[in-house]
């Protein structure tokens, strides 16, 4: 037999190694192996058997590393997927799905001494004493053994020490006469031992929410026990894409009717789709406004799947929201759960993996790589904000984990759903054109209303006092109100620091990184200037470094000021700031959120950590400090984003019985994200902006590729670029759009010359196949590196 081998070395290849005779029962696919390689032994995976292979004198496998397989068939598949369409290396999409705590041979579980008692009664078990020494000792051997009675006979030994208020000798004593016994066990490091929640029961839906919970289901129901191979590993899952059908449930709020099913493209029923297509699950959109019950769905959606003996995985795009998130779900499905995101401890990590592969645990909760959790038998994944950044990941390989969670749908045969109150742009178009379906959730739960929204134009408040103002008027007077009334305000500004930068009134002068090409951001706290590129700091100058004059101003707003302007001005509030200055430790987010959420915070301010997904009834005023933050970017998405943001953040007010009030600070008042998300008109903004996008050829008309070179001698990378983009340009003539080399927004970065060439097509493959081909004939210096991002949403 022979096994086809990745080794955890960078070269996009598979090696044929012989599997020994001894071996050939215990090999198999995804198990983890030691091969010689060159001179030396590495690690790899195998990830194919056969029985002959096109090479001669095939070295064979040195040793088996575990004897049960860590990467199963589909997760497999996805990796091969993801190796073809993100362009990258196969070695490294099977390092992603497999966690580091995992990887590492280093990795193993934690091992504790347990006493464990023995069948003898206990009056048997101590001797008489005859002095004071000995009466005294086997008092303790007495708490002993009454302790480890009142817990079934066995305890770890550390918490028995504690509880029967001894030390080692006693216990140790004991052993020695058989009387009980210590032994070695692994132990279960839980990173959710610290919640103490109450079981909750389902809630009564909506209607709305009922028929897009009959909706999963049924699509749930569908998949049951069929995966199916899809698709080919190089498929599209943006334009182009084989449409299926769309199917969405409106309610007629005006009369208040039920749920009228719309049908396009084909009919929903699956006896009625042409025969080449296959009766899988389809992705469903939950489009919901913010606090229409979305998470309840959810939840009914996997008890239906436990039900059946399936389990289910959902993801969140911020660890602040997993607390709250876990608290939730927990109070549900009790120890079925399971936690993965990059808070925990590789221990966690290591432990809470092997819960899921063993099975014990049935629901995962967690960031972007829990998409590759090990579930067996998979019914649902959920994507939690599936319009989040977040969920895209920065380094190679550079997938999004919604795009990959539709795509585990397909090989397991899965339901894939998509949550969200304002849904990305192409998830929504993939409505439109019929490859998702659709569920609407157009009300709040229990009808509460939703939050009025007002516009301040800061321009007119400028005119009015005559300098800048971090707060308007009508923000002032509307946080002091809540504070009479015992309510809660959360004020957002997607900025940390205190000020944006420090320049000097007299010469113009600005203090900017000598390593990336951005201005300091200046943090009162420490009285530094830091750059959030690189990381790297310096103190304070005390005068300008050009003239030497010494009127530095503090230019720009941060959460800092914020801060410190808030406490000026409501001296007696209690106010906590939450961004990613403050929240470093580990357990910083359930602090904050939890302090909120017990009353013991006024004002919340923030970034956009609190913008979403985040259930405070007695918030009732949202302010958000500098709309326009996000606005002025040289990013074609700038106005989805802001609308986004503007729109969830509102989404916190006004959840519980008292009606919200959300005031926006802007200088740009007559935007069309900013009015749209006054209006919280959705549709209106996406029929904006998809009507430019398809006209300048931009997602989701079409599939974008920014190709990133970078080094730290600029001509050398601008040379390099220019011959990239020539021969790219050639390479897929009609097929696609190759931009010319030009130096990328964040031009210089860590001390690197950065310049880009965006690739816009229809078709993935034909841009990155021709691409592939040129990389690896271009034969770029050492000196310059290169990253391909597929499908890219960050353009800085």
């Amino acid at each position: 037999m022979i096994a086809r081998v990745v080794v955890d070395v960078s070269l996009d290849r598979e090696f044929d190694y012989a599997i020994p005779a001894e071996l050939t029962e215990t090999v198999k696919i995804g198990c983890r192996v030691t091969v010689p390689f060159g001179h030396r032994h590495v690690a790899g995976y195998v990830v194919g058997l056969s029985e002959t292979s096109t090479f001669d004198s095939l070295k064979p496998i040195q040793a088996l590393v575990d004897d049960k397989s860590y990467i199963d068939d589909t997760i497999l598949k996805l990796a091969r997927w993801m190796s073809a369409y993100y362009c990258a290396a196969l070695e490294a999409c099977i390092r992603t799905v497999l966690p580091g705590a995992v990887r590492r041979r280093s990795s193993k579980f934690k091992s504790a001494r347990w006493v464990v008692a023995g069948k003898q009664k206990v009056e048997s078990r101590t001797p008489k004493a005859e002095s004071r020494n000995e009466k005294s000792g086997n008092e303790k051997q007495e708490r002993v053994l009454k302790v480890l009675a009142e817990h079934n006979g066995e305890m770890p030994l550390k918490e028995l020490l504690k509880a029967a208020e001894v030390t080692e000798s006693p216990i140790k004593t004991l052993a020695k006469h058989g009387v009980l016994a210590i032994e070695s066990r692994d132990t279960f490091r839980d990173p959710l031992k610290n919640y103490n929640v109450l079981p909750t029961a389902p809630l009564e839906l909506m209607p709305e929410q009922a028929a897009a919970l009959e909706m999963i289901k049924g699509e749930m129901d569908l998949g049951k026990g069929t995966p199916a191979d899809l698709v080919s590993v190089e498929s599209d899952i943006g334009p182009g894409a084989t449409p299926v059908c769309s199917v969405s449930f409106t309610p007629d709020t005006r009369s208040g009717g039920s749920p009228k099913k719309n049908i396009s493209a084909f009919s929903s029923h699956p006896s009625a789709l042409p025969p080449s297509l296959p009766r899988t699950p389809r992705p469903i959109l939950l489009y919901g406004v913010t606090g229409s019950g979305k998470t309840e769905v959810y939840l009914q959606a996997i008890a239906h799947g436990l039900e059946q003996g399936r389990g289910a995985i959902v993801l969140v795009p911020e660890i602040s929201l997993t607390p709250q998130t876990i608290e939730r779900f927990q109070s549900r499905f009790g120890d079925q759960i399971a936690v993965l995101h990059s808070h925990l401890s590789d221990g966690e990590r290591h432990d809470e993996w092997h819960r899921i592969r063993d099975g014990e645990a049935r629901v995962v909760i967690g960031a972007r790589s829990a998409v590759f959790a090990p579930v067996a038998n998979l019914g649902l994944v959920v994507v939690d904000e599936e319009h989040e950044p977040s969920y895209k990941q920065a380094e190679a390989p550079r997938y999004h984990a919604r795009d990959v969670a539709v795509m585990r749908g397909h090989f397991s045969g899965c339901t894939v759903v998509l949550g969200s109150a304002t849904p990305a742009i192409e998830s929504w178009a993939n409505t439109l054109n019929g490859k998702y379906l659709k569920a609407v959730l157009p009300r709040r739960a229990d009808s509460r209303q939703m939050p009025a929204m007002r516009i301040i134009d800061m321009r007119i408040e400028a005119e009015r006092t005559g300098h800048v103002n971090v707060f308007s008027k009508e923000l002032l007077d509307a946080i002091e109100m809540r504070l009479n009334e015992g309510e809660q305000t959360m004020l957002f500004l997607n900025r940390r620091g205190f000020s944006s930068n420090v320049i000097c009134p007299k010469c113009g002068f600005v203090s900017e990184c000598d390593q990336c090409s951005v201005s300091h951001t200046y943090h009162r706290s420490e009285e530094r200037l830091r750059c959030h590129i690189c990381g790297g700091s310096r103190p304070v100058p005390p005068k300008c470094p050009e003239c030497g004059d010494p009127a530095f101003r503090f230019a720009g707003v941060g959460t800092q000021r914020v801060e410190s302007v808030a406490n000026k001005c409501f001296p007696k509030a209690r106010i906590v700031r939450m961004d990613a200055d403050t929240t470093t430790r580990k357990e910083a987010y359930e602090e904050i959120l939890g302090a909120f959420r017990n009353g013991k915070i006024d004002i919340l301010i923030g970034t956009q950590m609190i913008a979403k997904g985040l259930h405070f009834p007695n918030v009732t005023l949202v302010g958000v400090v500098y709309a326009d933050l996000s606005l002025h970017v040289p990013d074609f998405r700038a106005g989805e984003r802001t609308f986004q943001l503007l729109a969830q953040v509102a989404g916190r007010a006004g959840r519980g019985d008292v009606a919200g009030q959300v005031i926006v600070q802007t200088y740009t008042p007559h935007h069309a994200a900013v009015q749209a998300a006054r209006r919280l008109d959705y549709e209106g903004l996406c029929a904006e902006e998809m009507e430019f996008r398809s006209e300048l050829s931009y997602p989701p008309a079409s599939h974008l590729i920014c190709i990133t070179l970078k080094g730290k001698a600029e001509g050398e990378v601008k040379y390099c670029t220019e011959v990239l983009s020539m021969r790219l340009g050639k390479a897929v003539g009609n097929a696609a759009l190759v931009s010319e080399a030009c130096p990328a927004p964040l031009a210089k970065a860590k001390l690197y010359y950065r310049y880009q060439v965006i690739a816009r097509g229809r078709s993935v493959r034909a841009i990155s196949t021709p691409l592939k081909r040129i990389l690896g004939e271009l034969g770029l210096p050492r000196t310059v590196s290169i990253a391909v991002d597929v499908d890219a949403i960050d353009l800085m």
